[in-house]
């Protein structure tokens, strides 16, 4: 039974000392010597987070001249795009962790690559659904499309949750008629609702609700004010579907957790940061401008969760200073040298190989040896004379005759 579960071992340890070292340190040269990838659409990212970075600077400019001193423990970077915490516009709870991540010039790339991702070109319709939460991250869709060339119909909230574009005199409509007075952006939002619960500032006050009623008329947008959850998201369907014609609209962009697009609090769970191009059967059954868009097969780009969605991409979380554009994993990644990958994989195998055909090689020749040895000793128990008397050869024999005949 030896035989066939046990053999000595016959290759060198000191082989296999080698082998494990020239593993090791194949392994310590892959992880060490990564290479950067320059990321598809690189010129139109690079583009794009320029001109997110320019609307913000103007966005600042324009805050600060209005009186409204940045509050640096809030807003660490000076952007100028982080709310206060409670004004009487104020919808509900904000997260200043994801406010922050999302003031960056590089989510216009970010956004970039999600709408060709999505298989958007140059001209297409895309309907946008802006929230007054996430002032910056509006504005990095809007120079996405600015800079791709689209044609989008935009309608936004007005009303804004903590730390958003949540200042009485300075809402996001606000802030993108100052853009498009400034000939930064060709286009603006054709309607505008109140925004938080429900679509209408069911929490507000009525004064509150007012103030954004003002703001709304005064840039000159159509308000949707609807008296249920339901006629809110037919409103907005029907004024995508009037505003895009015969054109077809190839993606739906979402930003924040608007109830009307993402279907009050349980279907903001259902759906993915990033893109989406299916929809669960659980989701299906919510009805929200998610679920209707994806009903008729047009993908959907929800810009949400934003610290996963900056360490997705190689961003910062919550930095404190604003990040330089061209900056992060979506325009430069490090990545694996996947040649020196492939040929540290071919030295340890080609290593492996060598050795156990040497193993085998020894194998068979021990093999081959212990047979002969076996058939030796079989032959001396058997027919002790064969051993006894060693066979001489026929040239030994005449040489005996011949001494023998000598001595005669």
């Amino acid at each position: 039974m030896k035989g066939i579960y046990w053999r000595p071992r016959t290759v060198s340890q000191t082989a296999i000392g080698i082998i494990a070292l020239v593993s090791v340190a194949g392994i310590v040269a892959v992880e060490t010597l990564k290479t950067n990838v320059i990321q598809p659409h690189h010129k139109e990212k690079l583009a794009a987070a320029g001109l997110a970075k320019q609307c913000m600077d103007v966005v600042r400019s324009e805050r600060v001249r209005r009186g409204h001193p940045i509050d640096r423990e809030l807003d660490p970077a000076g952007t100028g795009l982080i709310g206060a915490e409670m004004t009487p516009i104020t919808t509900i709870t904000g997260y200043l962790n994801s406010k922050r991540s999302s003031v960056n010039p590089n989510f216009a790339a970010v956004v970039v690559d999600l709408l060709r991702e999505a298989g958007v070109r140059e001209g297409d319709r895309v309907a946008v659904g802006y929230s007054g939460s996430f002032p910056a991250v509006n504005i990095a869709v809007l120079a996405a499309c600015e800079t791709l060339r689209l044609r989008p119909v935009i309608i936004s909230s007005a009303a804004s949750s903590q730390y958003g574009a949540n200042l009485p005199d300075f809402l996001w409509v606000d802030m993108e008629r100052l853009l498009f007075d400034k000939g930064l952006i060709s286009f603006r939002s054709q309607a505008a609702s109140i925004g938080g619960r429900e679509d209408r500032g069911a929490a507000m006050s009525d004064d509150a609700r007012k103030m954004v009623r003002e703001a709304i008329a005064k840039n000159d947008l159509n308000l949707i004010e609807a008296d249920s959850f339901t006629k809110s998201i037919d409103q907005r369907m029907n004024i995508y579907s009037h505003v895009a014609g015969e054109t077809p609209i190839r993606t739906y962009i979402n930003v924040g957790g608007g109830a009307v697009s993402t279907g009050r609090s349980f279907g903001k769970k259902l759906y993915r940061s990033g893109l989406n191009v299916k929809t669960s059967p659980v989701a299906a059954q919510v009805d929200c401008l998610i679920t209707r868009f994806m009903s008729e097969g047009i993908p959907v780009i929800h810009l949400i969760r934003f610290k996963g969605l900056a360490k997705r991409y190689g961003l910062p979380v919550a930095p404190t200073v604003t990040p330089s554009v061209g900056k992060g994993g979506v325009f430069v990644r490090c990545c694996y040298n996947r040649w020196l990958a492939g040929c540290v994989l071919l030295v340890v195998l080609a290593s492996l190989r060598m050795v156990v055909l040497t193993d085998v090689k020894s194998l068979i020749f021990n093999r081959a040896v212990g047979r002969h040895t076996n058939v030796i000793r079989s032959a001396s128990v058997s027919r002790p004379e064969l051993v006894a008397t060693p066979i001489r050869p026929k040239v030994w024999q005449e040489d005996e005759s011949r001494r023998s005949e000598l001595m005669v």
